[in-house]
C-alpha cells in the first residue's frame, strides 16, 4: 500500500510555534481533508523535540480508544486526571466536534489557566463565524488551505516548473488524492470529499431538508468561477426551473458553504471611490479540483481556474482579497496587507496583442502609486510594461 508522504508545511508551523504559551485557544481551520490533522502531529512532534519539560494530552476523536471521551465532562475528566505539576501541558485535541458540547469542555479547561489548548474540527462544526460564540477565552485561529503549488512541487519533488503547473492546474491540492494513479479515480477521491464530508457536514449542522436546491447551488457556484453573484441573481436562475424558492434561503446556503471553507467569498472594492460596494460577490473554491472532479473537464476554462488558483494563494499569503471595480471596468484583484496594497490581473495566455491590450488597460487607469501586475502562463522571466509588471504565474506561485 502506498503511504502519503509528510513535508513540513513551515508557515503554518511557525504560526503556531509563535503562539506557543499565549492564553489564547488555538483553533487550527480549513476545508475538510486539507491537513489539519496531520499539522497537529507536526506540532507534536515539535513540542517532543524542543521543550523539555512539556506534558502532552493528545487526543484524536478520529480513533476508537477515545470513545470514552465523547461527552464534555468525560472529556474534561480525562484531560484533568493527566495534568501534571510543574510542567507545560500541551493539550491537543482532533475533530474536537465529535465530542458532545465540547465547547463546555474547552471554555472549563481555559479557564482553569492550568493548559496550552490546540484543536482542530471539522469545518461545519468549528467555523470561523462561530469561534467567538462557543468560547468565552480569545481564540487564535490557524487557517490552513489545501497544498500550494509550492508544496505540490516538494511533495512530488519536481524541477520542471511549467510542466508542473500544467499538473497542478489538473490535480490540484488535495493531497489524499496523490495516492491515486489513475485519474478517474482522482475525481472520485476529491468529489467524495465534497459531497460525503463538506456538504454532508453542513446539511446536518444546519438540518437542510432542500437537499436538491443545495447541489444545485454548489452546481451553480462552481460553474460561474470568477463571474459576479448573487443570491438574488442565482435564485432567477433556478427559480425559472418553475421552482418556488425565496433568495434569503439561497443567500443562507450560499453563506454556509462559505462557512465550511467549500468556497470563498471576496467582495468588490470600488477603487476611486475607495469604498467597498454591497452587491455581487465573486466566489472562488477552496480548491479548484473540485470543480473538476463535480462538472467534469470537458469545459476547461484555464482563464477561471487559474484566477481560482492566484485567489486561493493571496489568502494563503494573509492579504485580504477584493474585485476591483474602476470606472466600470474590473481588475481581478485588489490584495490589500497593512499598508501593502496590490492589483493583480490574471491570464492564461497573452501572447495575442488583443488579449494584453484588454487585460493591462483596467492597470494602466488606476492613477495611484501601488504596485501593478499582471500574472499569466508567459514562460518568461518577469518584466516590466508601462510600470506594470509581467510576471510568469508558475514562478509567483514559488516566490513566497
Amino acid at each position: 500500500m502506498d503511504i502519503m508522504r509528510l513535508i513540513p508545511r513551515n508557515s503554518y508551523m511557525e504560526k503556531i510555534i509563535n503562539v506557543i504559551g499565549t492564553p489564547d485557544i488555538k483553533v487550527i481551520t480549513g476545508v475538510r481533508r486539507c491537513g489539519k490533522s496531520k499539522l497537529l502531529e507536526s506540532f507534536k512532534k515539535y513540542i517532543d523535540e524542543n521543550i523539555q519539560d512539556a506534558n502532552i494530552i493528545h487526543i484524536n476523536f478520529n480513533l476508537p480508544e477515545f470513545e470514552e471521551q465523547l461527552t464534555f465532562r468525560a472529556l474534561y475528566e480525562h484531560i484533568n486526571s493527566l495534568y501534571k505539576e510543574n510542567m507545560q501541558n500541551f493539550v491537543l485535541i482532533d475533530e474536537v466536534q465529535m465530542c458532545e458540547d465540547f465547547e463546555m469542555a474547552i471554555n472549563g479547561l481555559h479557564a482553569s489557566e492550568k493548559y496550552d489548548i490546540y484543536i482542530t474540527g471539522s469545518n461545519a462544526f468549528l467555523l470561523s463565524s462561530d469561534l467567538a460564540t462557543l468560547f468565552t477565552g480569545r481564540t487564535f485561529e490557524i487557517k490552513v488551505f489545501p497544498f500550494s503549488f509550492k508544496e505540490y512541487v516538494r511533495y512530488f519533488d519536481l524541477s520542471d516548473r511549467y510542466e508542473a503547473l500544467s499538473s497542478y492546474i489538473k490535480e490540484g491540492g488535495m493531497a489524499g488524492s496523490y495516492l491515486y494513479k489513475d485519474p478517474e479515480a482522482k475525481y472520485d477521491y476529491i468529489a467524495d470529499v465534497f459531497d460525503t464530508l463538506i456538504v454532508r457536514d453542513i446539511r446536518q449542522k444546519y438540518k437542510i431538508r432542500n437537499t436538491q436546491l443545495m447541489d444545485r447551488i454548489v452546481d451553480f457556484l462552481m460553474d460561474n468561477i470568477s463571474n459576479l453573484s448573487s443570491a438574488r441573481n442565482i435564485t432567477n436562475v433556478l427559480g425559472s426551473m418553475n421552482e418556488k424558492i425565496h433568495h434569503t434561503t439561497v443567500g443562507s446556503y450560499m453563506q454556509y458553504l462559505c462557512n465550511a471553507f467549500a468556497f470563498y467569498k471576496i467582495r468588490r472594492y470600488d477603487i476611486k471611490g475607495k469604498k467597498y460596494l454591497s452587491s455581487n460577490d465573486k466566489y472562488y473554491l477552496s480548491d479548484h479540483t473540485f470543480r473538476y472532479a463535480k462538472l467534469g473537464t470537458r469545459n476547461m476554462d484555464y482563464g477561471r481556474i487559474l484566477e481560482n488558483i492566484v485567489a486561493i494563494e493571496l489568502l494563503r499569503r494573509g492579504y485580504e482579497v477584493y474585485v476591483g471595480v474602476l470606472y466600470k471596468k474590473e481588475i481581478d484583484f485588489v490584495a490589500i496587507k497593512r499598508s501593502e496594497k496590490i492589483y493583480i490581473q490574471v491570464s492564461d495566455n497573452i501572447s495575442d496583442d488583443k488579449t494584453f491590450e484588454r487585460e493591462v488597460s483596467p492597470l494602466l487607469q488606476i492613477k495611484d502609486a501601488y504596485p501593478k501586475m499582471l500574472i499569466a502562463r508567459t514562460r518568461n522571466d518577469e518584466y516590466q510594461y508601462e510600470g506594470i509588471k509581467i510576471v510568469d504565474l508558475a514562478d509567483w506561485l514559488l516566490e513566497a
